[in-house]
């Protein structure tokens, strides 16, 4: 075992159980990092964890909030887009740390702190979610295909199980390659959304004062409810099992110093990648800005609708066929790293093992299954609905994520020294409380109840 004797007994100190199974451990500390290394090799041997957690912020299910949020407002919400990645950089940064400081995933440290029938509870939650979140990336994939190759939506979903074959492949090959092949993915979709850019001329002027806060959106209702679709659908529950887990596929040094320099090339990683995440989603929001809005169509939010219309109101050929390029991209990128997720998250809170491969394969059942069905039923309008109610079921689990993160990271008896200091505190819960404010307005206006308590006071 890759672990120092004394791990136990100084992991025990502050949490109700000893750690059990290393995270992820067919690849945990499987990546050496020298120490003799110069700062930018070192920071090369520590990046790769955080571009599999960036992909979840460009997912398919961000998609329609950008589009609609740039066809209908213009640039405006670009300071939206903006708040929510710096949120996403606090919150991925924790996670980081916890698994750095403490050797265990968020799903470990919750088992280890919480009774069984809480961690049970928590566990089933964050199951839902993850089926949730992968249903969208399997239908985002699926969109992808039909657009692409004009293959039927529930062939098309069926595809994406493929996946399962090539996450098992890479990871017998190492670690590395995972990391690898997500990192093509998010150039490609990023290479893409840059030739969109072109394509589409935005106004330079009007896309930086879309990063500058305005009033505006408090004020205005339409505006608002996208921009807390935009907000309360960013921070994916997931990716804070995740990261807090693939941090540990390095080799870093288990003393105070080794952690302090793991915790800051870790977090460096993280943001860069973030910063490449909040270019993608901008650029989605900005081109849709500079195609529809600029032209009076302020009406498009559906992803089949932007592909229809983009070469035809850029006069580009090309323009739909990059647009589903990347979209597949994107969707094949984020059913990767779901299904990742997936295994930490079921081992860390059950302590129990399955091999890799069955519990890829339950995980893409799960999410395909509902996906067929919807597809077979409804076509186009059953799997647009069906990533609304993906997002909601994601909006529901996410504060069951965020607190115990935080609560974890700024106790001492846990953390000793790593402890957050108070300015880290306040901005965490400053952000969580955000999030579950805006989260729980999205759910109300979903199942109705704003106007339901508005009409009761």
């Amino acid at each position: 075992m890759n672990t120092h004797p004394d791990d136990t007994k100084r992991h025990r100190v502050g949490w109700r159980l000893a750690p059990g199974s290393p995270s992820l451990a067919e690849v945990h500390r499987s990546i050496a990092v020298p120490k003799n290394l110069g700062f930018w090799r070192k920071l090369l041997a520590f990046s790769g964890p955080g571009y599999l957690v960036a992909v979840g912020y460009m997912d398919p299910g961000n998609w329609a909030t950008d589009l609609a949020g740039g066809s209908a407002f213009g640039y405006t919400l670009l300071s939206v887009i903006l708040l929510s990645n710096l949120m996403a950089i606090l919150l991925q940064s924790l996670c980081a740390k916890l698994g750095i400081v403490t050797g265990r995933d968020l799903a470990q440290a919750c088992r280890d702190h919480y009774s069984k029938p809480t961690a049970i509870g928590l566990w089933i939650l964050c199951e839902i979610a993850i089926c949730a979140c992968d249903l969208a990336e399997v239908i985002g994939s699926a969109i992808a295909l039909n657009l692409l190759f004009g293959i039927p939506l529930m062939w098309g979903v069926c595809i994406t199980a493929l996946d399962v074959l090539a996450v098992m492949y890479l990871q017998n090959k190492g670690f590395r390659w995972i990391e690898a092949l997500v990192i093509t993915l998010i150039v490609t979709i990023g290479a893409c959304f840059l030739a969109e850019i072109i394509f589409s001329r935005p106004s330079l002027s009007g896309v930086l004062s879309g990063f500058l806060p305005r009033a505006e959106i408090l004020k205005n209702t339409q505006m608002l409810y996208v921009a807390i679709g935009i907000l309360g659908a960013t921070v994916m529950p997931h990716n804070l099992y995740l990261h807090s887990s693939i941090v540990q596929t390095r080799k870093y040094e288990q003393t105070e110093e080794g952690k302090r320099e793991a915790i800051k090339f870790a977090t460096i990683d993280s943001t860069t990648a973030l910063m490449c995440a909040l270019f993608i989603n901008a650029a989605i929001l900005i081109v849709s800005a500079a195609t529809f809005y600029s032209r009076g169509n302020h009406e498009v939010a559906e992803i089949q609708d932007a592909f229809r219309l983009l070469s035809p109101m850029l006069g580009v050929p090309l323009a739909s066929g990059v647009f589903a390029l990347a979209l597949l991209a994107s969707g094949q990128n984020s059913t990767l790293t779901g299904t990742l997720a997936g295994q930490i998250v079921m081992e860390g809170f059950l302590n129990i093992r399955l091999r890799p491969w069955l519990r890829r394969l339950i995980t893409r059942c799960i999410a395909i299954v509902p996906a067929v069905i919807v597809t077979a039923l409804y076509g186009e309008g059953g799997t647009a609905k069906l990533l609304v109610l993906s997002q909601v079921i994601l909006s529901m689990q996410l504060s069951f994520a965020v607190v115990p993160l935080i609560l974890f990271t700024s106790d001492r008896h846990k953390m000793g020294s790593f402890a957050n200091p108070m300015w880290v505190n306040v901005l965490a819960w400053t952000t969580a409380v955000i999030i579950i404010i805006l989260n729980g307005k999205l759910l109300a206006d979903t199942f109705g109840l704003t106007d339901l308590v508005l009409k009761l006071f």
